[in-house]
């Protein structure tokens, strides 16, 4: 699965991780096809990579744009070897200040998203008997944390979706894959927390994107099937597992600062 001479497909490739994790697959040798709905903000990104690219605007919550822009790129390109399922965004707040319209919108691009572009490409990789799909999801889909009820149900979604396609698709050449970070230093925080409050009582475990976009393209060069980012959090996750209702009692100080 080297990286070198593939066509990548990124959603949410404007900015932080996903526009990183372009510039670095380019470096690879890799073909990054960037998705975003801002024009704009896709060209300042094509403007810092060298290599051959593609720039295509779309909106993952546009079943009718996913399909056209998925198929153009399959006429353009000739195939898409992995598709990396980067779009989306939170917003912290408590379960009774979130309108029930701000679940749903949310759930429809974070979840639904990576539900309408795996299934446009899917049929193509099936008739290949190759290609990866890797879908950032987030610790929060495997730990819950109090303000942010919306958007861990979210990423619980990725991670259930990621799971059971993964099992479904293993006889297939297809590889599921699922990258699961930390808080990291993005522009997803304006969003999630304009007070910047939370951003600050975390500062000190922050991931850089330069870390988590590396990390990215290693899983996807060695064709792994999950990455838990920081890997010391990983290894907590495996002991809440164990025992979560302790485990909730013990972190609740430490995990519930937004």
């Amino acid at each position: 699965m080297a990286v070198q001479g593939k066509i990548v497909v990124i959603t949410g490739a404007s900015s932080g991780i996903g526009a990183l994790t372009a510039q670095m697959l380019s470096e690879r040798g890799a073909v990054p096809v960037l998705l975003a709905r801002s024009r704009d903000k896709l060209q300042a990104v094509a403007a810092g990579i060298q290599g051959e690219h593609g720039l295509f605007v779309c909106d993952v919550t546009d079943e009718t744009a996913v399909k056209h822009t998925f198929a153009e790129i399959l006429e353009q390109y000739g195939r898409i070897d992995i598709l990396l399922n980067n779009a989306g965004y939170g917003k912290f707040a408590a379960f009774t200040e979130m309108e029930s319209e701000e679940f749903a919108d949310m759930m429809d691009v974070n979840y639904m998203g990576i539900v309408r572009c795996t299934k446009a490409v899917v049929p193509h990789m099936l008739t290949r008997g190759s290609g990866q799909i890797v879908n950032v999801a987030s610790m929060a889909g495997k730990i819950g944390t109090a303000r942010s009820v919306s958007y861990t149900a979210t990423k619980h979604a990725v991670l259930g979706f990621t799971n059971a396609l993964r099992q479904e698709l293993r006889k297939s050449g297809i590889i599921v894959s699922a990258v699961n970070p930390g808080p990291i230093a993005t522009e997803f925080f304006k969003t999630a927390d304009p007070s910047g409050n939370y951003e600050r009582s975390v500062s000190r475990i922050m991931m850089t994107p330069q870390h988590v976009s590396a990390k990215i393209v290693k899983l996807m060069d060695k064709g792994k099937e999950e990455v838990d980012l920081p890997g010391l959090a990983g290894f907590g996750i495996r002991l809440y597992g164990l025992f979560p209702r302790l485990a909730d009692k013990l972190t609740y100080n430490l995990m519930n600062r937004k």
